[in-house]
Parts: C-alpha cells; sequence; structure tokens
C-alpha cells in the first residue's frame, strides 16, 4: 500500500459559512460539494468541512490541523487583511517552527508554520 495524502475533517455549524472563509479568507479553492459535506484544497493540502458530525467526532469547532507552509510572515497579513480570527503574530518556536494560529468561524484552530530560518 501507498498512502498518497490524507484530509483532516472539521466540524462547522454553517457549511455555506466555513466554505466562505476557507476561500475567501484563507484563499483555498472548493474541490468538492455534496450536501453537508465539503472538501476545500491549497496546493497539496486537503481540508474537509462538515455539518454532519458522528457523535465521537465532538462538536463543531472542536478541531485543529497544522499546516506546513514555506514562509508564513506574508500569508499572515494576508489573513488578518481579511479579518480573519488570529491568535498571535508569527513567532519562532523551540520545535524548530514558525508559526501562527487562525480561527475558523466555528473556533477550529488552523496552524500555518515553516522551519525556522538558520
Amino acid at each position: 500500500m501507498k498512502i498518497s495524502g490524507a484530509a483532516s475533517v472539521l466540524g462547522v455549524t454553517n457549511l455555506d459559512a466555513a466554505l466562505k472563509f476557507y476561500t475567501e479568507v484563507l484563499g483555498f479553492r472548493e474541490e468538492f460539494r455534496v450536501d453537508q459535506y465539503a472538501g476545500v484544497c491549497r496546493e497539496e493540502c486537503k481540508i474537509h468541512i462538515t455539518t454532519l458530525l458522528h457523535p465521537h467526532d465532538g462538536k463543531p469547532g472542536a478541531g485543529s490541523v497544522y499546516i506546513f507552509c514555506d514562509e508564513v510572515d506574508a500569508y499572515y497579513h494576508t489573513v488578518v487583511d481579511a479579518h480573519a480570527n488570529v491568535e498571535a503574530p508569527p513567532n519562532d518556536y523551540p520545535y524548530g517552527m514558525r508559526d501562527f494560529c487562525v480561527f475558523d468561524p466555528d473556533g477550529n484552530r488552523l496552524s500555518f508554520g515553516c522551519p525556522v530560518k538558520k
């Protein structure tokens, strides 16, 4: 078996509002939508969002995903200019990454990080 990718599934309360946030604020592209389940992508990153949660999935907004990228500072300014709810500006951390977190309309946490430049 060869694994070719994965997608995080995040619970939301309003799929239309979530799709608008992921496409207009974060710059993802809507890949598909089937009823109350949709997928968005940006380059190799795929995220699925849904209002249809299983009982063991928790409440909408309880999700979190870490997204690896090649830079975060310019992207941080892009999402701030689009009025995203961010936790703090990008920072270098002891685990070797420079990252920041943004929250979708339901409170799902999306971290964007790149390796710290040496």
